[in-house]
């Protein structure tokens, strides 16, 4: 892994999202790559202000190869963890083979170790490219079973718009007033990636249920599924509060997160795909319990 790189033709950057050309190329890297959108998030508050991108850049401004690292305090079995994660790791193929991405993983890895976090997580469909740098997977399990009798309400859920200001406004003032979700798993507050994550897939809906100061991030399967990805609340309500703040009857309820603040108890099940999500700590961390980070976290 200490193998030097071949940077021919190449800066070496970091920092750089702040630099509109620089943004842009990441833009592009990601847009080429992965073929997702991530510069909405400029207009939705920015990257998240801890994010320390590394890349080398051509001649001509084209970003051959990036990885960023970035602050995400985690809740992991009750305790806080001072985590970091890394995400948006890609090559350009014209660059790949000359050992540019481990080049940007170490120097990442360098700098997580200078800020002095105890942990780094991420997600990815290469599990076997971060093993060497000490990375573990850890098994996710979503969550299903009958859902409960929905609890009266006595004001009706408003849908949020992350385009409209107002609400967005009351997004970010959520978001930084949260408490985690889950006491297994799940992040501190997260804001950047809980605001793009809301472009990613259209049918996720949010609603703001003004009894419990709460937004709700959700999904329904017809009629008779529900599927909540993630609750934004200084105080977690039940899941019969949330279906009832929104009206809904179903039979089945899905929850992609570990339920136990929501008074509900559902049946794990390992979640299927071919994305792992992985940790590196200074000392092993498994979870204690069946959990997942909520996909409205994904980076």
């Amino acid at each position: 892994m200490e193998k030097t790189a071949d940077s021919s033709g190449l800066t070496f950057r970091q920092d750089y999202f702040a630099v509109d050309t620089a943004w842009s190329a990441f833009v592009a890297l990601l847009q080429d790559t992965f073929g997702i959108d991530i510069d909405p998030l400029q207009r939705l508050g920015g990257p998240d202000p801890s994010c320390m991108p590394f890349g080398w850049f051509d001649a001509d401004g084209t970003l051959a190869a990036n990885l960023a690292a970035f602050s995400m305090p985690t809740m992991i079995n009750g305790r806080l963890v001072r985590a970091a994660a890394f995400q948006s790791g890609a090559v350009r193929p014209p660059w790949r083979g000359r050992g540019l991405y481990r080049d940007v993983t170490l120097k990442a890895l360098e700098w997580c170790e200078a800020k002095g976090f105890e942990a780094i997580v991420l997600y990815t469909d290469k599990p076997a490219l971060y093993e060497p740098y000490g990375f573990r997977s850890l098994p996710l399990h979503s969550f299903t079973g009958p859902a409960p009798v929905p609890a009266p309400r006595t004001a009706p859920a408003r849908r949020l718009d992350p385009w409209e200001a107002a609400d967005l406004r009351l997004l970010q003032d959520a978001l930084r007033a949260r408490t985690p979700v889950s006491d297994s798993l799940a992040v501190c507050q997260s804001a950047a990636m809980f605001l793009i994550n809301t472009q990613f897939d259209p049918d996720v809906q949010l609603s703001w249920l003004d009894d419990h100061n709460a937004v709700v991030a959700w999904k329904a399967d017809g009629a008779e599924r529900f599927i909540l990805l993630d609750v934004v609340a200084a105080a977690i309500p039940s899941l019969s509060a949330i279906l009832g703040g929104l009206d809904l009857q179903p039979a089945v309820a899905e929850v992609l997160f570990r339920p136990d603040k929501l008074g509900w108890t559902g049946e794990p099940k390992p979640l299927d795909g071919a994305t792992c999500f992985m940790i590196r700590s200074s000392t092993p961390i498994a979870l204690d319990m069946p959990a997942m980070l909520s996909p409205m976290a994904d980076f």
